[in-house]
């Protein structure tokens, strides 16, 4: 019996990637966040936000508040791989 060499053997999901099930990585992500309220507020000032609210950690695991950015009010959260992301109120 003649194996086929490595080359040979090839994934149909790598050469075809609508084979592969989308993955959605764009912050925030949910999941378990190990971040403290504090940690979570020098994150967000560390990325040159100002002014950072009260921050609620919601039920996917996301810390959400405000933040200045300049003279701007905008959306802040950081999920719990550390990404802050803002968005205009």
């Amino acid at each position: 019996m003649a194996l086929a060499p490595a080359w040979a053997q090839q994934n149909p999901a790598m050469e075809n990637p609508s084979v592969a099930q989308p993955k959605d990585d764009t912050p925030p992500l949910p999941g378990a966040n190990s971040y403290s309220e504090s940690q979570a507020r020098k994150l967000i000032e560390s990325q040159g936000y100002s002014d950072v609210s009260a921050l609620m950690n919601d039920r996917e695991g996301i810390w959400r508040g405000t933040a200045k950015q300049g003279a701007a009010q905008v959306h802040v959260t950081v999920d719990y791989k550390g990404h802050v992301t803002a968005n205009k109120e």
